[in-house]
Parts: C-alpha cells; sequence; structure tokens
C-alpha cells in the first residue's frame, strides 16, 4: 500500500508514454507524501491532484461521517462502499514505490521499482472538495489489492498497477469491467531494495 512514492523522471519523457503533453514546473521528486500535489492522468491529460481525499458529507455503510483522510482506497469494495459514490477516476504514474518493515524506531525503508519499464501507473480514484469562498481542490485517492510474491515479503497491500494498454480502460469503462484490472502486479516485474539513500524531510 502505497504511502510514499517518487517520480524523478522527466515530465518530457512521461508525456511522449502517455501520448500527451507535459505538466510544465515539476521537478523530479524522490519523496511525495500524502496531502501534497501529485502528478495524475485522466481523459484530459496531465493534471495536478491533492493526494488525499477529505471526504466531506461522505458516509460509511452505517450512516456515520467518514472522518479519516482517505489515501487509499480497496478495490474489493471501492465501487460499493457509499464513501466513493460519486468519485471519478484518474491514473497516478510513478518511478516506484516505499514501503516499511520492523518496529517502530528501527523501520527499514525498501524502494520498490520496475525492472521492464520506466513508469508504473497507478489506478486511482478522484473527488472534488469545496471549501470556504469558493476553493475548489481536485483529490486522489490510489486503489489497492492485495500483494504478489514480490511485495507480501513487506507488506500486506499493494497498488492496483494498470498494464499501459489498460490506462484508457479504467479511466472509461463501467465498473463491472474493471474488476479483471485490480489485480495484483505479475511476479517478477519489480526489483526490491533497501531505500538507505533517501532523505525522509526533502522533497
Amino acid at each position: 500500500m502505497p504511502g510514499r512514492f517518487f517520480l524523478t523522471s522527466d515530465m518530457a519523457a512521461l508525456a511522449v508514454d502517455l501520448g500527451t503533453k507535459a505538466l510544465d514546473d515539476e521537478p523530479p521528486r524522490a519523496n511525495i507524501a500524502p496531502g501534497q500535489q501529485i502528478v495524475t492522468f485522466t481523459t484530459t491529460g496531465l493534471a495536478r491532484m491533492r493526494w488525499g481525499i477529505i471526504p466531506v458529507g461522505r458516509v460509511n455503510a452505517r450512516g456515520r461521517p467518514v472522518m479519516e483522510t482517505l489515501i487509499n482506497a480497496r478495490s474489493e469494495t471501492v465501487f460499493q462502499k457509499s464513501a466513493y459514490e460519486g468519485t471519478g477516476r484518474a491514473v497516478v504514474p510513478v518511478n516506484g514505490w516505499y514501503e516499511w518493515t520492523g518496529e517502530k524506531r528501527r523501520k527499514t525503508a525498501w524502494r520498490i521499482r520496475p525492472n521492464d519499464a520506466e513508469f508504473l501507473y497507478f489506478a486511482a480514484i478522484t473527488d472534488v472538495w469545496n471549501g470556504p469562498g469558493g476553493v475548489s481542490v481536485r483529490q486522489v485517492a490510489m486503489v489497492t489489492c492485495p500483494p504478489n510474491a514480490d511485495v507480501s515479503v513487506i507488506h500486506h497491500r499493494m497498488a492496483v498497477v494498470l498494464e499501459k494498454a489498460d490506462i484508457f480502460a479504467w479511466l472509461e469503462a463501467d465498473p463491472p469491467n474493471l474488476i479483471p484490472l485490480m489485480r495484483p502486479w505479475p511476479e517478477g516485474r519489480l526489483s526490491i531494495e533497501k531505500a538507505d539513500d533517501v532523505d525522509w524531510n526533502g522533497p
């Protein structure tokens, strides 16, 4: 389950990979955290959204308000829970993500990246938070699924990673047709290494 990720490639390379127009003024980022503006892709192209859906007005199955900010949504229930009703869909491009193992204060950080491509594309849902004074903030949360064998040794969840050919299906298809896409990434296509060189207080 991605708690932090990185996108260090040039935006021009990302735009070429997706066949769209590049975003301006987007520097390489080795440590992207919830609450920050992140690069996303929708049917209208690349855009920035806030990572984390503030669920104003959303309720759980018992009709109670959802209080916590949603940074991830479980694939098993994302199209069933009332808290996600009315959300849109996007893709979050990354070069990889981080997970941690070990006890508090003695944790080991791990970097996970693709073996066979420059980018990974996370399935995501979107929403809009309307604040005081007419403020409107586009928001995004990643969709997660059970891990593959590569990731299961360090975490019990992983992001739903889309094949590039399935991106527009995720963005445009009806929810019942999305179920086959919400599966663990095939084994053997990820590299996992210690992330001792990351400045966790930096960009």
